[in-house]
C-alpha cells in the first residue's frame, strides 16, 4: 500500500529537494510516525508542476499537497488557530462526524486551540477512522509552544498534556501500525522538549536555507510574473550567485522594496539589502564585512602570505580537500590579523563575517546562525579576541546553557562536511587563553603568528604598504633614517595612526602631500602605549603556537622551548595572572 501513499513512484521522489526526499523514504520504509520538520520552514518552498515550471507555497501546503496529494486526512493545529484541516470537505466531514459521536457538545469545541480539548477530540476521530486505513497526516506548527525545551516540572499543566499525548502517539501500536503520522514544525530543533528530539522514535527533517538552483528559480518565476525589476548588467542567474544565505521570502522583498522605490536592483543595491538582511536575521550576531582589498597590501608576513596564498590557489582549484578546518591568527596587538584575514578572503573572492556579540548568543539564535553559514559557504568567518569570546568550555550559566553553547561551536567548527567551504579564524593575542579543543587538529588547525617588523628593509615596507592603503600622497622620503634618529620601534596600529596625524597636520598647514618635516614632526611628538611586559606575553604565547619555525622572528628563534614557557610563566606572574 505505501508505494500508493506518500508518491506514485520513486521517479517522482527523485525531483524533490533533499529533504522531501528524505520524508518521502522514512515515510514509506514505516519505520516512525513521528517526524520533526525544523530549519527553514518559514520560507516558499519550490513545487515542480511540470518540467521547468515551478510555483512556490508555504511549508503546510507543500506537505498536505506535494507530498501527500491532499488525500484522506490532513488535519493542522497551532495554538492560536486550533483545529483545522488542508481541504473545506475534510473539515465538514470532522464536524460531522464527531456531532455524531458525541451529541451535545458545541462544534467549536472540536476545533479548539486548548491542547486538552483539541487533542482529545482529534485523537477520537483518528480511532475512528484507522479501521477504515485511511492515511492520516496531523501537523502541529509552533510545536515549541506546546513542548518547549525546558524541565518536566517548570511545564504548564496543557503543555505536559501535549509532551505525553505526542509521545504516546509515537508508541501507541493503533497508531505506529495505522497509517497515522504527526508532523511537528519549529525553527529551531533546540526549543523543542529534549527528550522527544532524542527519542529515537522521532525523525528529524532539517530543511536548509535555499540553495543558488533554488534561488535562480524562484527569481524566474518572479521574472515572468513581471515582479523582478534590475539593471540591464543583472539577471535571475547573477543575482542567485551572490545573494547566499537569503531565503526566497528575502529574495521577494528584495523585489518587492525596489518596485515600491522605483530603483531598479543594482548590484550596490543587492550588497546593501543582503547585508542588511543577514545581519538581521542574525540576531545582530553576524556582521557582512566588506573585502576590497587583497594580499598585495600586506607588508612583511611573508610566511604567512605564503599559506594564504597556498589557500588561495587550492580554492581556486576545487581543492577544498587540502584546506584546513580552520585558522589560529595569534601576534601581539598591532600586526594586523583581521587586515590579513580580511585580505585574504579578498584574495579568493569569498564573502567574509565576523561573530560578534557573544554576550547575546542563545541556543536558539545559534542554531539560525550556523545555518545562514551553511548557506553562505564557501563564506569566512572571523572571531575577532576570539580568547575572550570563547575563553571556556566550563561556563555554566543558566542551566549549562553556555557550556553547551562552547558545545555547539566546537562540534560545528569540527564538521568536515565544510572543509573548504566554512573557514574559521580565530584572532587572538592571547591564545594561550583558548580552550585546547578549538586549537587542535580538526577544527583550528593551521597556527599562524604575526610579529613586529624588526629590520629597517621590512619597517620601509610596511610604510610604503600602508601609504598605499590609506591613499596618503608624500614627498619622496623613507622613513628608515628618521625612525633611527628617534630610536622609535612601532607597530603596525602604530605607524598607521602615524600617518594619518602627519596627514591631518599637512592639510592643518594647508598643503595636501605629507613632507618629511611632517613625518618627523609626528613621529618626535607622538608617545606610543606603553605596555611592554604585555606585549613581550603576547609575543612569547605566538611563538609558542608557531607550527613553522619559519615563522619566528630571528630574536626568539635560539630560544629554547622550556626557557619560552618559563617566561610565559613569570610574565603571568607578574601580570597577576593565574592560569
Amino acid at each position: 500500500m505505501a508505494e500508493q501513499l506518500i508518491v506514485k513512484n520513486y521517479e517522482f521522489i527523485k525531483v524533490l529537494p533533499g529533504w522531501a526526499q528524505e520524508f518521502s523514504y522514512k515515510y514509506c520504509s514505516k519505520t516512525a510516525n513521528l517526524y520533526i520538520v525544523h530549519g527553514n520552514i518559514r520560507d516558499y518552498l519550490p513545487n515542480q508542476l511540470y518540467e521547468g515550471e515551478f510555483n512556490f507555497v508555504r511549508i503546510q501546503q507543500y506537505i498536505a499537497d506535494v507530498l501527500f496529494g491532499n488525500q484522506d486526512i490532513i488535519a493542522f493545529y497551532d495554538r492560536s488557530s486550533g483545529i483545522n484541516f488542508s481541504l473545506l470537505e475534510m473539515q465538514e466531514e470532522y464536524l460531522k462526524t464527531m456531532s455524531r459521536a458525541f451529541p451535545g457538545v458545541d462544534q467549536k469545541t472540536f476545533i479548539s486551540s486548548r491542547p486538552e480539548e483539541a487533542f482529545y477530540y482529534i485523537e477520537r476521530y483518528f480511532l475512528l477512522n484507522i479501521p477504515h486505513k485511511k492515511r492520516i497526516v496531523f501537523i502541529v506548527d509552533y510545536s515549541e509552544t506546546l513542548i518547549p525545551n525546558t524541565e518536566v516540572s517548570r511545564l504548564s499543566g496543557e503543555d505536559r498534556y501535549a509532551l505525553v499525548t505526542l509521545n504516546r502517539w509515537s508508541h501507541d501500536p493503533i497508531f505506529t501500525q495505522g497509517d497515522v503520522s504527526v508532523v511537528l514544525l519549529t525553527e529551531n530543533l533546540v526549543e523543542l522538549c529534549e527528550s522527544l528530539v532524542r527519542s529515537p522514535s522521532t525523525v528529524k527533517i532539517f530543511i536548509p536555507l535555499p540553495n543558488e538552483e533554488v534561488r535562480e528559480k524562484f527569481l524566474h518565476f518572479l521574472d515572468r510574473k513581471d515582479a523582478l525589476l534590475c539593471e540591464r548588467s543583472l539577471n535571475p542567474q547573477r543575482i542567485a550567485k551572490i545573494t547566499s544565505g537569503l531565503n526566497l521570502l528575502n529574495l521577494d522583498q528584495v523585489a518587492a522594496e525596489s518596485f515600491q522605490e522605483d530603483k531598479p536592483i543594482t548590484m550596490d543595491y543587492l550588497k546593501e539589502k543582503k547585508k542588511i538582511i543577514i545581519e538581521n536575521e542574525a540576531s545582530g550576531m553576524l556582521e557582512i564585512i566588506e573585502t576590497e582589498h587583497d594580499l598585495s597590501l600586506i607588508s612583511g608576513h611573508e610566511f604567512v602570505k605564503k599559506r594564504f596564498k597556498y589557500a588561495a590557489r587550492a580554492i581556486k582549484q576545487g581543492r577544498t580537500d587540502v584546506l584546513p578546518m580552520g585558522y589560529l591568527i595569534s601576534g601581539p596587538v598591532g600586526t594586523g590579523k583581521s587586515f590579513i584575514v580580511t585580505a585574504f578572503a579578498g584574495e579568493i573572492g569569498i564573502p567574509m563575517v565576523r561573530f560578534k556579540n557573544w554576550q547575546s548568543v542563545t541556543e536558539r539564535n545559534l542554531e539560525k546562525v550556523l545555518n545562514i553559514l551553511k548557506a553562505m559557504s564557501p563564506v569566512g568567518v572571523m572571531v575577532d579576541e576570539a580568547d575572550a569570546a570563547l575563553g571556556s568550555r566550563r561556563q555554566t550559566g543558566d542551566s549549562g546553557i553556555k557550556s553547551r553553547i562552547f558545545a555547539q561551536i566546537s562540534v560545528f567548527m569540527g564538521n568536515t562536511d565544510y572543509r573548504g567551504r566554512i573557514i574559521w579564524f580565530l584572532i587572538t593575542s592571547r591564545p594561550d587563553l583558548l580552550p585546547i579543543d578549538l586549537k587542535r587538529q580538526g577544527r583550528a588547525e593551521e597556527h599562524l603568528a604575526l610579529f613586529y617588523p624588526e629590520t629597517p628593509a621590512e619597517k620601509e615596507e610596511l610604510f610604503q604598504t600602508l601609504v598605499r592603503k590609506l591613499k596618503i600622497k608624500i614627498d619622496d622620503f623613507t622613513i628608515a633614517g628618521m625612525l633611527k634618529k628617534f630610536h622609535f620601534d612601532f607597530s603596525g596600529a602604530d605607524l598607521e595612526a602615524i600617518l594619518i596625524r602627519a596627514k591631518f597636520n599637512a592639510a592643518m598647514d594647508n598643503h595636501i602631500k605629507i613632507t618629511q618635516a611632517d613625518m618627523e614632526e609626528t613621529i618626535q611628538d607622538f608617545i606610543p602605549p606603553t605596555y611592554p611586559h604585555e606585549i613581550e606575553l603576547q609575543n612569547l604565547v605566538a611563538v609558542l603556537e608557531c607550527t613553522s619555525r619559519e615563522m619566528v622572528p630571528k630574536r626568539f628563534a635560539g630560544i629554547d622551548r622550556a626557557k619560552v614557557i618559563s617566561e610565559i610563566r613569570d610574565l603571568k606572574i607578574l601580570l597577576g595572572e593565574r592560569d
